[in-house]
Order: structure tokens, then sequence, then C-alpha cells
């Protein structure tokens, strides 16, 4: 009781009451800035470290080249050849896409600023004749999307033995783009469901042991043909080895992408000057 009463006495005066009350004026508020600045540092922290290391990266999607546009995918080889000058001129690093597929993933090393991977969907003889002497001269890695039904096959399409050709010069990464180009939307309204699943199966696995068998490496990703893709497909692809997808999808690298469906730019020969450029900006 006499120790309860000793430690109430100076609540009790005023005089002491005024120097608490003044404390806790200068003390309140001094601690809410405290707080205030550890949250903030805490969520900038935070933000930090969830950003992905391939945030901001770009995947430039190219299908034909030549000295003159023959169709809508057409790129001619004076453009194609912009695109690299301009790459080069700006500060981009043009990278393996299994690179940025590795640091998307949060594996590997760190990608360089700015990093940019170039990808070609399909295996047109073009890419043998006009796009592989300006890749080889600049030693530019290149990632191609290919359908094996065409290769050796159809007049516009490379062989086996100019795949094996570039495969060897350690530039181009063979990978799949299903075996005849399916359009898995088409497919799945005119088959019933186990034929779908079938018909699926067949195209993602006997393009990656049939690129595998023929041109040797691993064949673990896909470009989606027609940029056709849903959570089934997904699903089929993961069981059948695929680690990663392309879409169609025109943006950079970013958090909320998924990597069985990661964007690309798809260009034409209209994407040329300020309409390439701002493919760019931040």
């Amino acid at each position: 009781m006499i120790h309860n009463n000793i430690l109430s006495i100076p609540l009790m005066n005023p005089i002491f009451k005024g120097i608490t009350a003044g404390l806790r004026r200068c003390f309140i508020p001094v601690l809410l800035i405290l707080i205030a600045a550890s949250y903030d540092a805490q969520t900038v922290h935070s933000a930090l470290a969830s950003e992905n290391p391939a945030a901001g990266a770009r995947v430039l999607l190219y299908h034909r080249f030549g000295p003159t546009v023959a169709d809508s995918m057409t790129v001619t080889t004076k453009v194609f050849v912009s695109h690299l000058e301009y790459l080069q001129s700006h500060g981009h690093t043009v990278v393996p896409l299994k690179r940025l597929v590795d640091a998307f993933q949060r594996k590997g090393p760190a990608l360089p600023s700015k990093s940019v991977a170039l990808v070609v969907d399909d295996g047109h003889i073009t890419v043998y004749t006009e796009m592989y002497p300006l890749v080889k001269k600049g030693k530019i890695p290149v990632t191609l999307f290919v359908y094996p039904s065409a290769i050796s096959n159809a007049s516009y399409a490379m062989t086996w033995d100019q795949l094996r050709e570039l495969k060897n010069t350690g530039l181009f990464d063979i990978q799949s783009h299903g075996y005849w180009h399916p359009n898995f939307k088409k497919e799945k309204k005119r088959l019933s469901p186990s034929e779908y699943e079938k018909f699926v199966d067949f195209q993602l696995s006997k393009t990656m042991k049939t690129l595998e068998k023929k041109v040797g490496g691993k064949v673990d990703m896909i470009g989606w043909p027609f940029g056709i893709l849903d959570d089934y497909l997904i699903s089929r692809a993961v069981k059948a080895g695929y680690t990663a997808g392309f879409s169609i999808e025109a943006h950079p690298f970013s958090n909320s992408d998924q990597v069985m469906k990661l964007p690309r730019y798809l260009l034409t020969n209209a994407n040329k000057g300020k309409d390439f450029e701002w493919i760019f900006r931040d």
C-alpha cells in the first residue's frame, strides 16, 4: 500500500501532470514519424525484392524476311537491319531466349540492362538465306520455333540439314511450334474431348521428340501456334515436359506474367522508325 501511494503522489501533482503531458505531445509525433519511415522503407524493400529479374525485357518475333514484302508476315532485310542497328545504338543487349526465361524464373546469372531476345516462328527458308548471314556476322543469338512437318517437305521451309547447320553455329536454338502449326481452337470444336486430348498430346510430344532427334539439344519451350493457348493446353504442355511457352501479347516481361504464356512483340514490315521505337518506351 505504501509503495502504491508513493508512486501515485507525482501523478497527482499538477506540476508532474504538466511535464507528462508535454512529453506525450513531443514523443507521440516523433514515434509516428519513425513508424511511417520504417513502413516506407519496408514497402520499398518489399517492392524491390518482388521485382522480377526479367521485368522490362522484350522478345521480338519475326516470321519471314526478303528483299521485298511477299506477305503480311514478311519483314524486309533492310528493315531487319535497321532493327539491329537501333538495338545496338540504343544500348540494348540481345541475349538467348532461354537466358530470359531463366532470369524470369530467378535462375542463372543476372541479365544485362535493356535485354532483348530475337525469335522466329515457322522455319521459313528466308531465315537461312536472309537472316542467318546477318546474325552470324553480329554473333547474335536467335531462337527458332519450328513445326517439323514442313521441314524438308514444304518449298517455303528450311531443310533438316540447314536447321542443323544453324544449330551447330551455337547461335540458334531450335524449339517447338507444334507438329504442323495446329489451330487448337478449331480442333477443339471439331474433335471429341478424348480425340482432342490425343491430338494435343501428339502436337506437343511428337514435335519435341522429332526436333531433339533430328537437330539435337533440349526442346522444352513452345511458341503457341497462332498465339492460341488456355489452361488446358498449358497443363498438357507442362505434362509433356515444356517449361516455358510464348504468346503474341505485345508487352515487356512483367511480374504478372506466367512462364507458360510469356509475351512477344509480333513484328511486320510496318514496324520501322517510330513504329519500332515505341516498343522500347517505358
